[in-house]
């Protein structure tokens, strides 16, 4: 059985990773951390990693997340629009991201909604 390998690049999900900041400008909202709900949907070419098997040819979506994490916990953001943007910015720093979307739920944000959600992309022009 011949070796199969990927034509198109990976895509790779950070789900549902709950975090707590301080997001809004009523008062309520500057005194008191209210959970964030952030999905990253980035896209990359694995072809390296595939053939390689290590770890340091794939594209470490651990330290992304953790970048994310220490950006968002406990901070202070005016705007959801504002921090999907600074979080889509984390994720493009990285030079081997193509293409990203990045959506930020503020659960319970409307009275009679689950939640409000920003979402934001951003794709890699070529050279």
């Amino acid at each position: 059985m011949g070796e199969v390998i990927a034509c198109k690049p990976a895509r790779v999900r950070i789900k549902n990773l709950l975090l707590r900041a301080y997001i809004g400008i009523k008062e309520e909202e500057i005194r008191n951390q209210q959970d964030v709900l952030i999905n990253v949907e980035l896209t990359y070419d694995a072809t390296e990693a595939i053939t390689r098997n290590e770890i340091e040819a794939a594209l470490n979506y651990r330290t992304i997340t953790k970048q994310i994490i220490r950006h968002v916990d406990g901070n202070r953001f005016a705007l959801l629009e504002r921090l999907t943007h600074e979080v889509l910015g984390i994720v493009m720093a990285h030079p081997a991201v193509h293409w990203a979307r990045v959506e930020i739920d503020k659960p319970h944000a409307l009275r009679y909604a689950e939640s409000v959600s920003v979402t934001l992309e951003a794709q890699r022009t070529p050279d």
